[in-house]
């Protein structure tokens, strides 16, 4: 037998937005043989967001049998979707008959201004704010500019889902139409509260419950696919990242900042978000126990950094002006829900360099983490908070916001955390994680960010007070 061959807990697969991995968790757990193909290309012309399904589902069956080339055992799969993308496939040959819509798609946007004055009762029922990513607006657009199609998913000769729905219909030769909790919790269709599909919000969408997916639990699938595993896990990959990322199921808050940025911590189960946060589920085990979180989010910060050279900036650069600034190109994100403040800046910014408008903005992201921070510690004190996703690797920012926090800060070293918590799932938590995390300390020498965080309070409250321009 070959010696590279392991014997593996678990085999994960990320199907993401512009790649596919999959990967074996060890008995020690650790990934092993990480396999990575570029997902399809998006054709993102005229605001939509289209890939070919077909050529997903293959490379992702592709990706996956490589991997599983590896061990030397069937090791159980946890898949993890990218959230709210979604397509229409034929019932009878399992062939699309759309693209694959990403959630980046913006189609739904008519949709989300005609429900604008049910903005409340969408929040209180989903957890979630009324925005085009969500699969709900995007699929109501659909059907009602293509009547026929509803007509077909009603008769049950088409179908309808997210990426997961699709995939494991497939690789079940049909027999499952299903979607776990954390899934369907982000396509605006599901009372989070009673965890089903909600009549309410079916009735808004103008979507026929009927033609949803049945609703599973994350864990303890036990499905039989026609790829050579066995499905025991499925998740939305921000879940997964969480739940590779957090030990303790409420006193740690994880800091996520990529494309873009999101601060999460689970809440007790009893406890709801609060103050326009997002109150996420994170998943359901087989026994129907649910776990929480509640979210704030920075939207597109890696689009408002992407012309100015960041890497070059390092802590002294920080603080060096008066200028105050917001760094979201599309506006605020969760608590605020401000599309009218996108990237701004209290002056002028025409007398500086590049490098200078690039450090101002590193401390408009520094400081809506710490206030996102603060506000999660003054509802229930936080002990530590860790940071992960590209971003996260300036220096930069990782002091920064070490600096402004209200509790320590420790920086994730591991890669791959959606990968990790899926396989986690699959595994049933049989296999002990090893979460590598390096302290940021604190640097006493720039007491200057603090104080302008604080005046940077200020001026942010005193914007948000003015009316939507």
């Amino acid at each position: 037998m070959d010696c590279t061959l392991i014997s593996a807990a678990a085999v994960a697969l990320d199907l993401g937005s512009t790649s596919i991995k999959a990967a074996l968790l060890d008995r020690q757990g650790n990934l092993q043989h990480i396999v990575t193909q570029p997902a399809p290309v998006i054709d993102s012309r005229y605001g939509r967001y289209e890939s070919s399904a077909s050529d997903y589902a293959r490379i992702a069956a592709q990706v996956l049998q490589d991997c599983i080339a590896q061990a030397n055992n069937k090791p159980p799969l946890g898949l993890c979707s990218q959230r709210s993308s979604f397509l229409l496939w034929d019932k009878a040959s399992s062939e699309p008959v759309t693209p694959l819509i990403s959630w980046q798609d913006d189609r739904g946007k008519s949709c989300c201004e005609r429900l604008h004055a049910s903005e409340e009762t969408l929040h209180t029922l989903t957890g979630l704010r009324l925005t085009p990513y969500y699969f709900a607006p995007k699929l109501s657009v659909l059907l009602q500019e293509n009547p026929p199609w509803r007509e077909k998913l009603v008769q049950g000769e088409w179908l309808a889902g997210t990426l997961d729905t699709f995939l494991i219909w497939r690789w079940t030769n049909g027999a499952h139409f299903v979607t776990d909790a954390s899934m369907a919790a982000r396509t605006l269709l599901m009372d989070i509260h009673r965890q089903q599909w909600s009549e309410t919000l079916c009735h808004l969408f103008d979507i026929p419950r009927s033609i949803l997916p049945h609703l599973k639990p994350s864990t303890g699938l036990n499905l039989s696919l026609n790829i050579g595993v066995t499905l025991q896990a499925s998740v939305g990959d921000q879940s997964a990242a969480l739940i590779a990322s957090l030990t303790d199921r409420s006193s740690e808050a994880l800091v996520n900042l990529g494309t873009g940025g999101f601060v999460i911590r689970s809440l007790a189960a009893e406890t709801s978000a609060f103050g326009g946060y997002l109150h996420t589920l994170v998943y359901q085990d087989n026994q129907r126990e649910t776990q929480f979180a509640v979210e704030g989010t920075l939207n597109s910060i890696a689009a408002a950094l992407g012309p100015y050279p960041v890497k070059d900036c390092n802590v002294e650069d920080l603080a060096q002006s008066d200028i105050f600034c917001l760094a979201e190109p599309s506006g605020l994100g969760a608590p605020y829900f401000r599309n009218d403040w996108g990237t701004h800046f209290s002056q002028s910014v025409s007398g500086l360099t590049a490098r200078q408008i690039g450090a101002l903005l590193l401390e408009a992201i520094i400081f809506r983490v710490a206030r996102i921070v603060e506000d999660f510690h003054r509802h229930s004190p936080l002990t530590r908070i860790y940071l992960s996703g590209g971003l996260s690797e300036l220096p930069c920012l990782r002091h920064g916001i070490a600096q402004c926090a209200p509790c320590p800060v420790s920086h994730l070293q591991q890669k791959e955390a959606s990968l990790l918590g899926s396989a986690l799932l699959a595994s049933e938590h049989k296999i002990k994680r090893h979460r590598n995390a390096e302290d940021i300390t604190v640097l006493n020498g720039n007491n200057a960010l603090v104080q302008k965080y604080r005046h940077w309070k200020v001026w942010f409250d005193a914007l948000l007070k003015t009316p939507n321009h």
